[in-house]
């Protein structure tokens, strides 16, 4: 009953507050010099293998001096916790996911973690440093979402057909081919919720990117081509002076 009712006050608490959870999360835009790729995957696209791969083309074709390409991928949120001063024991609590409200306000009365839209915040922040600091490849957590209006990101997305996605998975994960379609609709599901929650977009929306790519059709060093090509003529624009021309402007 005294659970019941701390819960019942929380929860009113929390619904008196601003609607976090209801309103897209505001980027502040930035004029960084240095370039930065957002990839959004669809699961067992092969983005892993492409982002590793990616930063050592582009380090290797980037003009003397840059300091290397990094990733963040699967260890973005280890970085955020470690930005943040936050204990790295929380990260197996924060799936890529948006989070059942009750849930959170209960697990944040245990004092489990804080709520979601904290840690989605503080994932914010985190991304947009890296975006800052440039020269960086970031996979999943809703970048894209972040850095979508910010003009010195390319947003890239990747998918394949579901029976090459289920193979992928199969031997990444070393999983039956039953548990590796239910970890792609858990992970592909619990992303498009993050990103249609905190930050009021579709993550299947090609409109976000300047690059879609079938990975079906393209062996992982070609794909790495393509988008490396693009990021390297983008540089070279910015580099020249070149203004990049949105596709919502006209040339006309």
């Amino acid at each position: 009953m005294n659970m019941r009712n701390s819960v019942g006050r929380h929860l009113a608490h929390i619904n008196s507050r601003p609607r976090h959870s209801d309103q897209p999360l505001r980027v502040r835009q930035a004029e960084p010099e240095r370039l930065a790729v957002a990839i959004s995957p669809q699961t067992g696209s092969g983005a892993l293998q492409v982002a590793e791969r990616l930063a050592q083309y582009l380090h290797a074709y980037y003009p003397a001096g840059e300091p290397p390409w990094r990733v963040f991928d699967r260890n973005l949120m280890a970085k955020v916790l470690e930005d943040h001063h936050l204990p790295a024991r929380l990260l197996k609590f924060l799936p890529e996911d948006a989070r059942n409200a009750v849930d959170d306000v209960l697990d944040e009365l245990l004092g489990l973690h804080p709520p979601a839209w904290v840690v989605a915040h503080k994932s914010i922040e985190t991304i947009l440093n890296l975006v800052r600091a440039g020269n960086v490849i970031l996979g999943g957590w809703g970048a894209n979402g972040v850095a979508s209006k910010l003009p010195n990101v390319f947003n890239v997305r990747l998918v394949a057909s579901l029976e090459r996605r289920i193979a992928r998975i199969q031997t990444r994960e070393h999983l039956g081919r039953d548990e590796a379609l239910a970890f792609i609709e858990r992970s592909d599901c619990g992303s498009a919720r993050y990103v249609k929650r905190y930050f009021h977009r579709e993550v299947a929306d090609v409109l976000l990117y300047g690059l879609v790519i079938n990975t079906d059709h393209f062996a992982d060093v070609e794909v790495v081509r393509l988008v490396g090509d693009a990021v390297l003529n983008r540089q070279r624009s910015l580099r020249f002076g070149v203004r990049i021309v949105h596709a919502r402007e006209t040339l006309i």
